[in-house]
């Protein structure tokens, strides 16, 4: 596959548009889909909470998150204007009944008032983080004292067998990530690597090992 081939990949996976943002949407959702319920599960969702996911994508799993416990309140912020669009349109039953809530953002700042939300996660988006350290600042002063923050994303080792994440991606394993989290007041209170089998753009079965990290704030 030529370099411009590569990059455009790289960059359809960061921010989506066109004809084939649609069509790698619906392909993250499909491979990202046992990632994104594994982080769902690590939040341990309670009856009246409020959620934030960062980088939703069309956001297919939502009716997955809210199944989880009763009166949930769930906001995704993108940054890519056709997710948005998708993610409003495939979920317009729960934007309507106004348990849904869908908006834009640049990547770094959070547009939402101190202490809004119980639970917050993000399923391989920190990748394409453009300032790290400031959006985790972000992430902390958004959510309730105590609240939980998942991470989830695939391990360096897995990721950089894949030619295009030499463009645009920032790879993590989980001691990068654990470095990084320690340069804020975030605690981490779990972690755990799994190893599941998803298909090669080839069409094979391959390893896949990723990692969640809960964070609580103190």
């Amino acid at each position: 596959m030529k370099k411009e081939e590569l990059q455009a990949i790289a960059s359809q996976l960061k921010h989506p548009s066109g004809e084939k943002g649609i069509e790698m949407a619906n392909m993250m959702h499909e491979t990202n889909i046992n990632m994104t319920r594994h982080s769902v599960q690590n939040l341990q969702l309670t009856a009246g909470d409020t959620i934030l996911e960062l980088g939703h994508g069309n956001a297919g799993h939502l009716e997955y998150i809210v199944d989880q416990a009763q009166d949930l309140t769930y906001y995704g912020l993108e940054m890519s204007t056709l997710m948005c669009q998708e993610a409003q349109q495939i979920n317009a039953a729960a934007v309507a009944k106004k348990q849904a809530h869908f908006s834009l953002y640049d990547g770094t700042d959070i547009p939402f008032e101190e202490a809004f939300f119980d639970k917050i996660f993000t399923v391989n988006t920190i990748y394409f983080w453009q300032e790290p350290e400031k959006l985790l600042s972000e992430i902390y002063r958004v959510l309730q004292p105590k609240g939980a923050f998942c991470i989830t994303f695939a391990e360096e080792s897995f990721m950089k067998q894949l030619p295009f994440t030499q463009f645009e991606f920032e790879l993590y394993s989980t001691e990068k990530a654990e470095k990084l989290i320690r340069k804020t007041a975030f605690q981490i209170v779990h972690k755990e690597t799994l190893t599941e089998k998803v298909k090669s753009k080839t069409g094979e079965l391959v390893d896949r090992d990723f990692t969640t990290l809960v964070l609580r704030k103190r």
